[in-house]
């Protein structure tokens, strides 16, 4: 995960009126001084699902928090995100929310290596600029 990144718990439950929530993961980034919430949905986006890490986000915000903390961090990670859906959501949704795809299985071999000839192929047409050289 990074410089700085601890990890806290897994699964973490927290008591909301009178149920339990369970965060997916829970780190703490000592270099920025947050908590950082991620949920992992084996699905395609829902607004649900960022009310979902919205709430837990505030409720860390409230009782996790220490005064010399910044707010907490939430990243939700699906297996797809709908352009339109994420349009109408970004003017809800908190700011220190983000949303991404993610795959459920690493791509195979053959996906990987077409990729990186892509790549290459792409850094190797871009001219390179030569430096004079002085006599």
């Amino acid at each position: 995960m990074g410089t700085g990144m601890c990890f806290e718990a897994r699964q973490k439950k927290i008591l909301i009126d009178d149920s339990y929530e369970r965060i997916d993961l829970v780190f703490y980034h000592r270099i920025l001084k947050c908590h950082v919430l991620i949920e992992l949905k084996a699905k395609k986006f829902n607004h649900a699902d960022a009310s979902q890490l919205g709430i837990y986000m505030a409720y860390y915000r409230k009782h996790m928090m220490q005064p010399d903390d910044n707010p907490p961090v939430g990243i939700l990670l699906c297996t797809a995100v709908g352009d339109e859906t994420m349009e109408y959501v970004n003017t809800f949704i908190d700011p220190k929310l983000f949303v991404s795809k993610y795959q459920l299985q690493l791509p195979e071999k053959s996906q990987v290596t077409a990729f990186l000839k892509r790549e290459n192929k792409v850094k190797s047409t871009v001219p390179t600029q030569r430096k004079n050289r002085v006599k």
